[in-house]
């Protein structure tokens, strides 16, 4: 029997999942949570073979739950399902070493497939995913302008981005005009688009 671990916030969604895997006669739906910042806990107490989880989970996203599931329990197999068809979300994931990435819009019979696949040990990408991630450009900027865009994107001001990475507004400035030309964009908020639009924010 595969033991499986479900993390998903909206209501309907969630149960019409585990309505559909149990009619599976080999998937068990051990734990189910509605937020990232329960994930963890979850598993420890219940002993999952497989996490599914929605990469926009509230609190810990999906793929930091991911991230720190193979830390602390790496017997336990993470199949990520979205609603983003981005390739630099896929990347992203595929980083933190997920085992599959299905989109919330594949047939419901492929959640069962992509389970028994984990579990067994291998790797499941939806294959439109595949396809686009093939001319996928790699994100351009480096980790600090990353986060830069991402606190600008949160809505904070030059200071307050500053004073949150310990970085003078000088160099924070520096940081989102470099940002700005790398992504070709007219200004941040469009570079904020860019990025958002490829997957490189979260």
């Amino acid at each position: 029997m595969i033991r499986v671990l479900l993390a998903e916030d909206m209501h309907m969604v969630r149960g019409a999942l585990v309505a559909l895997l149990s009619l599976e006669p080999d998937i068990t739906v051990v734990a189910q949570v509605d937020n990232g910042d329960q994930v963890v806990k979850a598993a420890l107490r219940s002993r999952p073979d497989i996490a599914v989880l929605d990469i926009g989970l509230p609190g810990t996203d999906g793929l930091t739950a991911a991230r720190t599931l193979h830390e602390v329990l790496p017997s336990c197999g993470t199949l990520m399902v979205t609603s983003l068809d981005q390739p630099g979300m896929l990347q992203r994931a595929l980083a933190a070493r997920v085992s599959g990435y299905l989109l919330k819009d594949a047939p419901p019979e492929q959640l069962a497939v992509a389970i028994r696949k984990v579990a067994a040990g291998d790797r499941v990408i939806a294959p439109e995913l595949m396809l686009s991630a093939w001319d996928h450009v790699p994100n351009p900027l480096t980790g600090r302008e990353t986060e830069v865009l991402q606190f600008a994107a949160q809505g904070l001001r030059t200071g307050e981005i500053a004073a949150a990475l310990y970085l003078s507004a000088g160099t924070v400035r520096n940081y989102l005009t470099a940002i700005v030309a790398k992504l070709d964009a007219r200004n941040r908020v469009d570079a904020i688009r860019i990025a958002r639009g490829a997957g490189w924010l979260s």
